[in-house]
Formats: C-alpha cells, structure tokens, sequence
C-alpha cells in the first residue's frame, strides 16, 4: 500500500460512516465507570430497565479480569481497586448477582487486597456516600455558603473551572443536607471496608479548617446566617438549572448530570420530577453500542469528531464543494455557540464565537474544539463572507482566551488557582482548575500560525513560545492534558511551534526532536502506556499504537523538509496496520482525567493516520522507499 492508497482507503471509509446531518458520531468510549454508575443511577430512581441494566452487566462482566480485578486500561498491572468497587457494587445492585458468586468473591478478594474501599478514587467515594454506603465527612470541602462568596475572596466558585463548578455546585446541596439514598435493593458494602476504626475520609481535618474560613467569611455579609444559608441553596438551585442543556444534562457530562440529580433530590424534588425525568433522558442520549452491549459514554465528541474528520479530509485533498465537506461544514457552522457561558466570567470583553465538545453542548465553549472547527472552515471562509464572518468569530475568540502566562487552556481563562491546586481534596488540580497546557497551546499556535493573519513576530504568538518553551520537560518532551500523554504533548507543541516560525534548529524543538526518535520502536510505530500519568515519566506501551504512531509522524513532518529513516519507518508501520488492522485499537489514546477518566475515541484511527498521510504527501510525494 502506497501514501495514496492508504489515504483513498480512509476517505472512502469517511464517505460510508457520515451521518445524514452531515457529522460523524463515532463512539467515546468511557471506560466502565459510566456503565456501573448507570445501573446504580437507575437502582437508585427506582426505574426498571431491565433489558438496559442486563446489558450493562454483560459489558461489565465481560471486562472483568481472571483474578476479579476490572482495569482502567488494558496494561494496568494487576487492576484498579476503584474501577473494581464501582463495577462490583452496580452488579451487585443490578440484582442479577449475588456476594456469593464465584466472580463477585473474586472481586471482593481483590479489593480488600488492595486496601479496601477506602482506597477508591474521590468522586467514587462521593458516588458511594450519596447511596448510603460511606457515610458523610463532618465537614464537606466546601460548605454550600460557597456560592455567596465574593470573586474577590481567593477561593470562590469562579475561581475553579467550569467542569469543577459543574460538579461541586450539586455535591453542595447534597452534602448540606447530608442526603444519603437507598433502596429496598440496596446492597450492603460495609464487608469491603478494610478497617472501620480508620478515618473514612483521611482529609476530613483539613476539611474542617477550609469550611470555616469560607463560613465566617460569608457571615460578614449582612444577613442572618439562616438567610444567607437559604441564600446559598437558592443560588445552587439556580446556577444548575440555568446550566441545563435541551437534552436535560447538566454541562452536557455524564457525572455532572447524575450529581445534579442527587442535588435535585437534596432539595426535595421526587425521584420521578421531571427535571430528573428529563435528565436521565439526557444520559439516554449518551448510549452507543460496543461490541453488541450497550455503552454509556461521558459524553458526546460529535462536534470534535466532524472538525476534525473535515479538516484531514481537506488537507488529503477533498475539496470545499464535496457534498461530504459541505454536509459536514454546514453541521459545524450550525454549532457555533452565539451566547455567553461561565467563560464569559473572566473574558468580559469578548464576543462569543467558539465551539463545544459535543453536539449537546450549547453555551459552554473550548478552544481545543473552536480550533478544530477553525481549521475545518478556514478554505470554506475563503469563498463565503457569511462563513468567513463566522469563522472571524471563532478566531477573534480564541485569540482572547489566551491567558496570563501567554499559554492556553480549555475551558476559561486565567483559572489555574494555586490555591485551588493545593487544596487537600484528591485530584483537585485536574477537577477544579483549567491550567494552560502544552497541546492546547500548541495547537492554538498551529492554527493561528498557518490559517489567520497573526504572524510569527507578533506578540501573542511570541509569547507563546516563550511560554511552551518554559513548560518542555527535561528529556525534551511535553505533557498531554487531554492525550495520552507525552507523545501528544510533544506532537502539539512541535506542530505548534513550526506554525510560529520556530524551525528544529532551535534548541527547544531539536531536543524534542530527538526526544521523539528515541522512542521510536523496532517497528517503526510509537506506543505510550496510560501508565505515564500514574509513573510521571513517559512509560511505553507493550506495541505500538497506530494513533500515537501518526501523532509522530506529523510532528516529523512538520519539522523535516527531506524525510528521514525514522520518518519512513513509522510510514510503514501507518500504511502496514492500515492494511492489517493488527494493533492495540481498543487501547484509549485520549484522557479526560489524569490515571482516571481515559477515553477510546472510535475515530482516532481514521483522523490521525488520515492527517499524517496527508501531510506526507503533500510535502514529500506519494510512495516511501522501500525499507
């Protein structure tokens, strides 16, 4: 198979996968915390679905491991005491498994093994103590008079990230009313506790401090503290239901949405209100099918999938009149977000004009996705005013989310707390804060640098190199937020760089450079392990990864005028799996939490090779030398 073979095979594949609206819904696949929190969710509301909840414990059932461990990922040592609680209590919950089973006794053997089920992640600690099987700290992190504080104050819910707030609001009004929900059905997991006279909550002192200090600084407001508490509930209530989306989640997350629930219920809505109604129909509208069972994604990522898929489309040559890139450039332009979000909080001067993750999402936009729809309407802009006023829109919004240190982040801008960061609450670095990161920044760089007007002197993208260079780790490489991990950091930021006129001279790219070539495998392709985010080092995967394979390659080319051996090997290897199929394709390339929210998106494996490729070709011709 040649360069053009390979591509003509992706874009045929593209032609056959394109919805009638013009996107492409190519599943997110989450995991099996999703799946498990969907049957405690329905055993919870009391709502039997029993063909729902039957194929979901097939699906869980299916993942377990031989010593009853369930895994994160597929080379996560021996399994993950959390992914393990989750998945043992929703089977047990369902009512179709009993402690006695063989497969249940073998998961609870490698939970209490492993420590117990205090050793569980936070959030699933939370999901625990709102059923009723872990009971309440004294004193939650924050008290739910939160609300009220001021944005002056240091610790204030604008200060955390949408995603934090998204969460936190709803776990406030739970927390405040200690709501703790059980059933007739409820299983009992007080078995897995590997002692009770241990503090179930190791972080509960420092809680108590937190909660003070943000209590008495509520008190200086002039009201009673009954009124302010009253206060503080109504506002909760109205910041969830204002961020409502038409499909009834909150934020468009699966998580946020089943907290909010819970937050519904702490305020005394009945389980079948038809706000909850509404919300679980929202959840319903996250289900896919993996492998024959049913599979509840933690979102949609229809918008990301279709920017992308139409820029690589494009760059392999298919022209802006194609019906293909037509359906699909009039799907995205009909997404572009008009209104203002919680990012409008801290960028009170700009216009709206981004892009949100998933089809769903109406008001909360991020610049990875805005870039993305940017660069797949950036030639269509040419030949159309009304699309090039839009896509002006998005980039004149992208350019005002860059932030103070001159990176990029998510979501907001300038909501990277240290002190927010400190806090002792598990994982609240990447819960509550939106920091800028190396692959935002970077590919905000490459699209700046090669599709608008910003030029390599001016300022912001000056800036920005300053920044990604401050941020490159010592061996050479950068860290991935949103991919795993290392080889995508770098990738983004190489690309970016390029774009902003940095060549592989300079000694920030050639280090990365040489960084990138000194994992190359013996067969060409790159693999990188989960593992990296738990290890805090680039760990390798046991094979390569066609993915991560063509992230390289196009960093690669990006930098090279002439292809090079480590070049063509890992052509090779695109256009051999390509051919064959033989690699690791259910291993997740993209992450949403670090060593806890990973996501196999079903679509990487035509977007990155299809990219890579196109790059190649266009660059260098058609056909690599033979090896």
């Amino acid at each position: 198979m040649n360069v053009s073979e390979g591509i003509d095979q992706l874009i045929q594949t593209m032609r056959d996968d394109q919805s009638e609206d013009g996107s492409w819904r190519y599943p997110l696949e989450s995991g099996t915390f999703t799946d498990a929190y969907m049957i405690i969710l329905l055993r919870t509301l009391e709502r039997d679905d029993e063909a729902l909840i039957r194929g979901l414990q097939d699906r869980l059932i299916k993942k377990q491991e031989p010593n009853g461990a369930w895994k994160l990922f597929a080379d996560d040592n021996t399994g993950n005491v959390t992914n393990t609680v989750e998945a043992y209590y929703a089977l047990l919950y369902s009512g179709y498994y009993r402690e006695d089973d063989e497969r249940m006794k073998r998961a609870r053997q490698f939970i209490m093994k492993s420590g117990g089920i205090q050793k569980t992640a936070f959030l699933t600690r939370i999901v625990l103590t709102l059923t009723g099987q872990y009971k309440w700290p004294s004193f939650f992190p924050f008290p739910i008079e939160l609300i009220l504080v001021p944005d002056f104050f240091p610790i204030n819910l604008y200060s955390m990230s949408v995603y934090g707030r998204a969460h936190v609001v709803p776990l406030l009004l739970a927390a405040d009313q200690k709501l703790q929900v059980k059933t007739a059905q409820s299983p009992d997991l007080s078995d897995l506790f590997a002692s009770r006279g241990e503090e179930d909550w190791p972080e509960a002192d420092e809680w108590e401090r937190m909660h003070a200090s943000i209590v008495q600084r509520v008190k200086r407001l002039i009201r009673t503290p009954q009124e302010l508490h009253l206060l503080a509930r109504s506002r909760a209530k109205m910041y969830m239901t204002n961020g409502i989306e038409e499909d009834g989640t909150l934020f468009s997350y699966f998580t946020s949405t089943m907290f909010m629930i819970f937050g519904l219920l702490a305020l005394g809505h009945p389980k079948d209100d038809p706000l909850i109604d509404d919300a679980l129909e929202g959840l319903y509208g996250f289900q896919t099918t993996i492998d024959g069972h049913p599979h509840f994604q933690f979102t949609t990522a229809t918008v990301w999938n279709t920017a992308l898929l139409s820029y690589a489309l494009q760059e392999a040559g298919v022209r802006t009149d194609d019906r293909m890139i037509e359906r699909a450039n009039d799907y995205l332009l009909d997404r572009q977000q008009e209104g203002y979000g919680d990012w409008a909080m801290h960028n009170k001067k700009a216009l709206p004009g981004g892009w949100g993750f998933s089809d769903v999402n109406t008001f909360q936009p991020d610049v990875d996705d805005t870039t993305a729809a940017l660069r797949a309407l950036a030639r269509s802009a040419k030949e159309n005013q009304d699309i090039f006023d839009s896509w002006n829109r998005g980039v004149r919004w992208t350019i005002s989310m860059q932030n103070h240190d001159h990176g990029w982040s998510a979501f907001e801008k300038n909501t990277d707390s240290w002190l927010l960061a400190m806090l002792p609450i598990p994982e609240s670095r990447g819960i509550l804060t939106d920091p800028s990161t190396p692959d935002l920044t970077g590919r905000t760089m490459e699209l700046l640098g090669n599709y608008t007007d910003v030029k390599d002197d001016d300022m912001i993208l000056r800036k920005a190199v300053k920044w990604l260079e401050r941020e490159q780790e010592k061996d050479g490489s950068f860290k991935g937020q949103w991919g795993v991990n290392y080889l995508y950091g770098t990738w983004a930021a190489l690309t970016g760089m390029q774009a902003s006129g940095v060549g592989r001279e300079n000694k920030t790219t050639k280090k990365a450079i040489g960084w990138l070539k000194e994992k190359q495998n013996k067969d060409g392709g790159f693999g990188e392990s989960c593992l990296s985010d738990r290890y805090k080092r680039y760990t390798p995967l046991d094979s390569s990864h066609l993915t991560q394979t063509a992230w390289v390659l196009d960093a690669l080319v990006a930098m090279y005028d002439t292809p090079n051996k480590a070049m063509y090997d890992a052509l090779h290897y695109v256009l051999d799996r390509l051919g064959d199929g033989q690699w690791p394709r259910s291993y997740p390339a993209g992450k949403g939490l670090a060593d806890r929210i990973y996501f196999h998106y079903h679509s990487y494996e035509y977007i990155y090779p299809l990219l890579a490729l196109a790059h190649y070709r266009k660059k260098y011709g058609d056909s690599p030398p033979a090896l």
